[in-house]
C-alpha cells in the first residue's frame, strides 16, 4: 500500500479530541445514573404482586430493548418536538440513553433481587422494619454488590454508545474525529487514533470497575 502515514493533523486537534473524551464519558456517567433509578424502580416493578405493574414494566424493557438505539435517539430528538416536547441536543441524548440504559439494567436488577436471600427479608421483618424500610437498607444494598460485574459491563457499553451522539451534532469525541476528517481529509490516521482511545479508555474503566468488584465482593 502506498501511502504517506501523517499524524500531525491529529496531534494538532488533541485538544478537541480530549475535550470530546471527556463529555463522552460525563454523558455516559449521567445515564448509568438515571438508567439506575429507572432500573429499580422497573425491576421491582416486575416483581410487583400487581399483574399490571408487572406487564407494565415488562412491556417498558421488551420495547425499548428491542428498538435499535440510533432510531430512539433520532425520534427524541426530531419526533418529540413535533409532538411540543423540545430538547437541546445533550439533554435530549442523556434522555434517550438513560431509558435505554433503563431497560437493560431492569433485567440486571431482576436477577439480582432474586437472588437475595430470603432470610435477609425475613430478619428485616423480625427486628421489626418497614418493607421499604428493607428494600432501602437491606436488600438493594446487597443486590448492587452483587450485580456490580454486570453493572460494569452496561456502563463501558453505554460509554461506547456515546458516539451515537455525533448523528444529532453533540460534541463528543466521534463528532469531533469526523470534523477533523473532514478538515483534513487524513481518513486512515484520525480512525485509527479515536479507536484506540477508545480502546484504552474503556481497557482503564475496566480496570477501575474491576477493582472496585474486589474491595466491595461479598466474602465467601
Amino acid at each position: 500500500m502506498d501511502y504517506d502515514f501523517n499524524f500531525a493533523v491529529v496531534w494538532r486537534n488533541w485538544d478537541l479530541l480530549a475535550q470530546g473524551l471527556g463529555l463522552g464519558l460525563g454523558l455516559a456517567l449521567v445515564s448509568i445514573a438515571i438508567g439506575c433509578g429507572i432500573g429499580l424502580i422497573c425491576a421491582f416493578g416486575m416483581l410487583s404482586h400487581y399483574r399490571a405493574v408487572r406487564w407494565l414494566a415488562a412491556g417498558y424493557v421488551s420495547a425499548i430493548r428491542n428498538t435499535p438505539i440510533l432510531v430512539l435517539i433520532l425520534f427524541t430528538y426530531f419526533a418529540l418536538p413535533q409532538m411540543g416536547v423540545a430538547l437541546d441536543k445533550i439533554p435530549s441524548f442523556i434522555l434517550t440513553l438513560s431509558i435505554y440504559a433503563g431497560a437493560y439494567l431492569t433485567e440486571v436488577f431482576r436477577s439480582g433481587l432474586v437472588a437475595v436471600p430470603r432470610g435477609l427479608w425475613e430478619a428485616g421483618r423480625a427486628i421489626g422494619l418497614t418493607e421499604l424500610t428493607i428494600k432501602a437498607t437491606i436488600v438493594v444494598p446487597v443486590m448492587l454488590r452483587n450485580v456490580l460485574p454486570s453493572l460494569s459491563n452496561n456502563f463501558i457499553s453505554l460509554f461506547k454508545d456515546t458516539s451515537l451522539a455525533a448523528t444529532i451534532a453533540v460534541p463528543e469525541l466521534t463528532f469531533y474525529a469526523r470534523k477533523i476528517n473532514v478538515e483534513s481529509f487524513r481518513v486512515i490516521e484520525t480512525w485509527m487514533v479515536v479507536s484506540l482511545i477508545y480502546v484504552l479508555t474503556c481497557y482503564v474503566i475496566a480496570g477501575l470497575l474491576r477493582r472496585l468488584e474486589r474491595r466491595l465482593a461479598i466474602p465467601r
